[in-house]
């Protein structure tokens, strides 16, 4: 327990009050979890960034949300583990060192692969620094204990774990398909690391002569230099066109090679001529036909985009080049006919930029069907056991990639990730799979190749945990998690493989939700990018506005599943609401006089507003709760704001300065113990999103325990709460906010005095107006107050209707009363139409069938409410036209 020391400084600086309090959480342990028996576990897991760069703002928000919810957690009594940790992100990191070692004039091969290996670890640990340094930064209350990297040795362990499973149950083969080569880093890629854009291309037609000189079949490509690779043409075996054709053969120009003319269901008859050239090397779609037809495959290319042996005199030549060269020939021979403009969609590599070539290649892929059926058949399970996607659609997206997957390529030509644990015998050409080598090593060689980053991040879940050693008692008490948090664009990526791969080997969800955010956007709603030069660093914007300001813009800006927009202003705007709670916490601070915790005593005699702010602080702390258990931050942002702001800095504490500059000692105790009441739970409330400011401010107050990161968090108090006192408060705010629109309307100043009349509607309302007459006064500034049911009503007067109390201003010279008349209609022009609507909604059968009867009461309250309101204002304009 302690005493608060009031060492606030004047002005609220964040980089004062974040200069150092990580580290002062990292050395008090508060973030580490306690594998405490007692307690309920809860479990995140960090999606791993790639260490490859800085984190953006995508990153800075994500580890937010993330934080939020470990944060409340926390405080609400679980054992908390959110699990920190880096990937080593294989082709993206690859690319980096190799573009500095081209830099310093050397390439990996200079190097060696155990070298290249080496240098890559140097520059992993680089930036791991630089990301462990931006957690700090954003006050990321990670369990550094748990931290795990993709290629460190217990997950190399579990992905061995895998393949080597997988292979033996048959769900990984290596075979020939057709894969998305990317000829510039000379590797495989999934299909999801291929980004299509549409590129102006050309339709090239041609003519193929039919080998009995009868005639000839068109064909058109979009890609004329693959034609070296055809092994036959393909029409519909319905097409009356071509029916005589089928089992006839064509002579390839250019190769002089006779092929065969076959019929298959795959060609669309209406399209372009009705028949196809066949190229099974080289794409897809034919090296499924050329299958059902026993094609043979002639590859032409190399890895890195030129042409092969099999191309003849384009041996040697850029695949461009060739297509140039080729079109030139083929129109020279009178083969090429026509070449017809075309827009089409082409594949780039997500990582080089390259254009993705189609590419026959021994690769080694995971059979999908099997694994995508078990996660599919999940997500119709109990409540308990399936997957929840916030915001729902996204299971919709998930699920249909799911039921349309394809086999996964998971080889890729790299040296940095995790080496395929496959030997080849070098004599037999046996293949061999498992955990360690095999013993007579000297006689195999180990497939060259790693393993897709993807694979290793499928496991993270569960292989950070300590998996597969099944009795790891993390794995045994934090497994499966609570949480995920993520940006929808990775859904594909990461969140449906994490899902089959932990049903697989763990035979539960990893995760029981998945929380989606979209993208950080620029203002005008454009992806932030390097070619626009609109991207924000979030260290920067931490340097000029503090950790809170960004953090509570970034968790509270959106909803789920929405994109956001990035704002310097609205950043600006919170570090004002910042400063806000700063100067407000300052003059609490300043007037508790020493209160120590155990002092706190909120049994005394209350004021109105004593009530009222209690039953306010009781209905937050039920709706921020409720909303911040649904991930509903931008909502929980918006309730938390107007309480602090609102109700708390501009109500409660101005109307707090009456006992505590007055002479009753008792009633400023009370104020004191409430002050200190509210601003602990208000701060502790606040706290997952702003956590500097709010454990400097709570350091400060009198409080129980070390850190606000382990108090509890705010529970309702229904003794605290007075509906009564609501409604009076209410009354009372409308009365001062009227009298204040009224003095604004006429510029009179607050500091001037005026006379005041408020006719009430009963003596009831009388009886609460005179027993809060020292708020009146103390807020509205009149020389004479005048409370009644009957009053002597002045001609020349302002006036303003709220519930059950009309206000009256006598200003003789201060008003015209052209003016008056017209503003009151405009307000009456106001209620009405608010009368009928309410009247319409309750007139409506269907509503009033269907709508629960609390919400039919509280429309009847409305038109009642709107009713009386408007009669007054209806008197006081006839009144004044009497004038």
């Amino acid at each position: 327990m302690e005493e608060n020391q009031q060492t606030m400084p004047t002005k609220y600086d964040p980089k004062t009050i974040e200069n150092g309090r990580y580290h002062w959480w990292l050395d008090g342990k508060y973030f580490e979890a306690k594998n405490d028996a007692e307690k309920q576990p809860y479990t995140i897991v960090i999606p791993p960034p790639n260490v490859t760069g800085k984190l953006h703002l995508g990153h800075a928000w994500d580890t937010t949300l993330q934080d939020i919810l470990t944060r409340m957690k926390r405080m609400q009594g679980y054992d908390v583990l959110w699990l920190p940790g880096m990937d080593h992100a294989g082709i993206a990191t690859q690319a980096k060192v190799e573009e500095k070692l081209r830099n310093d004039g050397k390439s990996r091969y200079d190097l060696g692969r155990e070298a290249f290996v080496e240098e890559t670890w140097k520059w992993k640990e680089e930036y791991a620094s630089h990301i462990r340094e931006q957690w700090s930064k954003l006050g990321l209350g990670l369990d550094y204990t748990k931290e795990r990297f993709t290629l460190d040795e217990g997950l190399s362990k579990a992905v061995r774990e895998v393949f080597v499973s997988l292979y033996n149950k048959g769900l990984i083969y290596r075979g020939e398909y057709i894969i998305n080569w990317d000829p510039s880093t000379k590797t495989a890629l999934s299909d999801i690391e291929v980004i299509y854009k549409d590129i102006q291309g050309a339709f090239y037609h041609m003519k193929y002569p039919l080998t009995d000189g009868s005639g000839h079949i068109e064909v058109a490509t979009t890609r004329p230099e693959t034609m070296l690779g055809d092994t036959a043409v393909a029409v519909h075996p319905e097409d009356d066109r071509y029916r005589h054709l089928i089992g006839k053969t064509v002579i390839l120009p250019i190769t002089g090679r006779e092929i065969p003319i076959v019929g298959d269901d795959y060609v669309d008859m209406e399209f372009g001529s009705g028949a196809v050239k066949i190229t099974p090397a080289h794409d897809p779609n034919d090296f499924e036909l050329g299958n059902r037809h026993n094609l043979e495959r002639i590859l032409v290319m190399n890895e890195d985009g030129s042409m092969n042996e099999r191309a003849g005199k384009y041996h040697g030549m850029d695949r461009f080049e060739c297509r140039k060269q080729i079109v030139k020939d083929l129109q020279e021979q009178g083969v090429l006919f026509k070449i017809e403009e075309h827009v089409h969609s082409v594949g780039h590599s997500e990582r080089s930029g390259a254009v993705v070539e189609p590419y026959l290649s021994t690769q080694w892929f995971v059979k999908m069907q099997p694994l995508a059926e078990k996660a599919i058949e999940l997500q119709g399970k109990s409540e308990e056991e399936k997957v929840h996607f916030i915001p729902g659609r996204f299971e919709n997206t998930y699920l249909r990639w799911m039921e349309n997957i394809r086999d996964w390529c998971i080889s890729r030509q790299l040296w940095w990730g995790h080496r395929i644990p496959a030997w080849y015998h070098k004599t037999t050409g046996e293949v061999f799979v498992g955990h360690e080598a095999p013993e007579d090593i000297e006689n195999w060689e180990q497939d060259k190749d790693v393993l897709d980053t993807w694979f290793s991040s499928a496991l993270w879940p569960f292989s950070t945990m300590g998996w597969p050693d099944a009795e790891s008692t993390d794995f045994k008490r934090y497994y499966p998690t609570d949480a995920l948090v993520t940006g929808y664009d990775i859904i594909f990526f990461w969140v449906s493989r994490m899902i089959f791969q932990g049903l697989e080997f763990t035979e539960k969800r990893p995760f029981k939700d998945v929380l989606i955010h979209g993208l950080v956007r620029d203002e005008q709603g454009r992806k932030m990018s390097k070619s626009l030069g609109n991207g924000v660093d979030p260290m920067e914007v931490i340097e000029k506005y503090g950790a809170d300001s960004l953090r509570y813009f970034l968790s509270t800006g959106s909803s789920p599943g929405q994109d956001l927009r990035f704002s310097t202003e609205k950043v600006e705007s919170v570090w004002n609401f910042a400063n806000k709670i700063w100067n407000a916490s300052r003059f609490a601070l300043m007037n508790m006089e020493g209160l120590k915790y155990e002092e706190i005593d909120l049994s005394g005699e209350k004021s109105v507003a004593d009530k009222w702010i209690l039953t306010r602080l009781n209905e937050t702390i039920e709706t921020v709760t409720r909303l911040a258990e649904r991930y509903e931050f931008g909502e929980v942002g918006r309730i938390l704001y107007n309480f602090i702001w609102d109700d708390f800095c501009d109500w409660y504490i101005e109307m707090a300065k009456l006992p505590l500059y007055g002479e009753d000692e008792a009633a400023k105790k009370t104020t004191r113990s409430i002050l200190a009441y509210v601003l602990d739970n208000t701060m502790k409330l606040l706290h997952p999103f702003m956590p500097f400011i709010t454990e400097e401010i709570w350091q400060n107050l009198p409080h129980e325990g070390e850190s606000i990161t382990v108090a509890a968090w705010p529970t309702v108090n229904p003794e605290l709460s007075d509906a009564e006192a609501s409604e009076e408060m209410k009354l009372l705010v409308e009365i001062i906010r009227s009298v204040r629109n009224i003095r604004a309307e006429v510029n009179t100043p607050m500091s001037k005095k005026i006379k005041l009349i408020l006719k009430a509607k009963d003596e009831r309302t009388v009886q609460t107006l005179e027993k809060n007459r020292a708020y009146l006064e103390r807020f509205c500034n009149p020389e004479q107050l005048t409370i009644g049911t009957e009053v002597t009503e002045p001609g020349q007067a302002m006036t303003a209707v709220v519930t059950g109390v009309e206000l009256i201003l006598p200003l003789q010279g201060l008003i015209n009363i052209d003016e008056e008349i017209s503003r009151l209609e405009k307000e009456l022009d106001k209620l009405n139409k608010e009368v009928e609507r309410v009247q319409k909604k309750l007139s409506n059968e269907g509503f009033v069938k269907k709508a629960p009867e609390k919400v039919i009461e509280e429309e009847r309250a409305k038109e009642k409410d709107y009713s009386e309101k408007r009669d007054a204002v209806l008197h006081r304009i006839n009144e004044l036209k009497q004038l």
